[in-house]
């Protein structure tokens, strides 16, 4: 351990550098598909300005349990799919998936498509459940 101080005290540029870089690679990656939210401020979104919740799982585990009144438009068919969204351009959408994994990529399928404020449920469906929120089956 005395030798990591050691080594950082005596190239402070580097290791500064590296610090700078992570915590950009950390920013970007936070921003990548949109906003995180959550499950609260999800809730606030839906109640106050009428948000679309659209869950990017597969068909078999939205029908396990999901938010209620979210569309289901699974992950690997969005791009071919995404006319069906296009009336919603305006309106915020609230991305969820299982764990928070897929739908960073699907907001920036969207944003790629002029969707004007789209956000992502932090933690996923999974952050959902563990919140004791409701999930609606079928």
């Amino acid at each position: 351990m005395d030798r990591v101080i050691e080594f950082a005290l005596s190239h402070m540029a580097l290791v500064g550098s590296f610090f700078g870089l992570l915590a950009a690679f950390l920013f970007l990656e936070s921003r990548r598909g949109g906003a995180g939210a959550s499950s609260q401020q999800l809730t606030n979104l839906v109640n106050s300005q009428g948000a679309i919740v659209l869950d990017v799982r597969d068909r078999k585990e939205f029908v396990l349990g999901h938010i209620t009144e979210s569309s289901n438009i699974p992950f690997a068919k969005l791009e071919e799919r995404i006319s069906e969204l296009n009336s919603h351009k305006e309106s915020p959408i609230v991305l969820v998936c299982k764990m928070g994994q897929h739908s960073g990529a699907a907001g920036k399928i969207l944003t790629k498509h002029g969707f004007k404020d789209v956000r992502r449920l932090t933690g996923g469906i999974a952050t959902w459940t563990a919140d004791s929120l409701p999930l609606v089956k079928g």
